[in-house]
């Protein structure tokens, strides 16, 4: 995939990794954009090529009372004033094959949920839409596996296709990440991108809301780029812990510049062996 076709991507240095970066979910306008600004100065500084990251809506919760969003519409209009503030493209997840039209009216990247990595008919309708489709490999998957879903979208004629590793399931409460994956799902000719804040979840807590393990972001996002992802995923936000989705493996928004001038610095060494 090049990442110069994904309308409004800056900085396509091909010596640096990509980042996808934003809230687990839009929460309101002013919460998005003071988000997005943040990363954009960082990214241009940086020269990272950024992607803003939302979803309009959560699908996928453990109780019937947790956050799902603050309208289909609502969300994706603010997802589109993000792209137009900022002249950023914008990623977000969809969660059924009629939700592949409507996303992509307002955003660049369609993002397949890694627990709905197998389904044809979203994989199909997002790949019909032309846009990029980011597919997150199941937490149940081998990484060899997701060829399967790859070639579900290059068979309806669309090349424009991401893989994002989110970490494995190891036992009930844990995520694992085999760095084995990164090179092997790149056999398949694509970007793999390594998701490190939902590789730190710690799902299915007794509560009924998922934990995480922040303090190792830097660790695992460290490893990602030694073995040679070419992107990052990374939530971020404000107030971590209160958000309204996911808070417990995000990271603070204080955070990243210094975590992601680090990492540039590792991938310019990496870059000269």
């Amino acid at each position: 995939m090049d990442l110069n076709k994904i309308p409004r991507i800056k900085h396509t240095n091909s010596n640096n990794f990509f980042l996808l970066a934003g809230p687990c979910a839009i929460e309101g306008e002013d919460m998005a954009l003071r988000i997005a600004e943040r990363a954009v100065e960082i990214t241009n500084k940086l020269e990272i090529p950024y992607i803003f990251k939302g979803s309009y809506r959560k699908a996928n919760r453990s109780r019937i009372d947790s956050f799902s969003g603050i309208g289909d519409e609502k969300a994706l209009k603010i997802l589109r004033k993000v792209s137009e503030t900022f002249d950023v493209p914008t990623v977000t997840d969809i969660h059924a094959a009629d939700e592949a039209a409507m996303a992509a009216e307002y955003v660049d990247v369609l993002q397949i949920p890694a627990f709905l990595c197998r389904q044809t008919d979203l994989l199909v309708a997002a790949a019909k839409t032309g846009k990029v489709v980011n597919i997150k490999k199941g937490q149940f998957l081998s990484p060899e596996s997701m060829t399967f879903a790859v070639n579900k979208v290059r068979d309806m004629g669309n090349d424009q296709v991401v893989l994002t590793d989110r970490g494995t399931m190891f036992g009930y409460q844990d995520m694992i990440v085999d760095y084995r994956g990164i090179p092997a799902m790149q056999k398949f000719d694509v970007p793999v991108v390594l998701d490190i804040t939902h590789s730190l979840q710690q799902p299915n807590q007794t509560s009924g809301v998922t934990g995480g393990k922040p303090e190792l972001i830097e660790t695992v996002a460290r490893a990602g780029i030694a073995v040679g992802a070419d992107g990052l995923f990374i939530e971020t936000h404000f107030d971590p812990a209160n958000a309204k989705s996911d808070g417990a493996n995000m990271l603070h928004l204080d955070l990243l510049e210094g975590l992601m001038t680090r990492l540039v610095e590792i991938r310019k060494t990496i870059v000269q062996f």
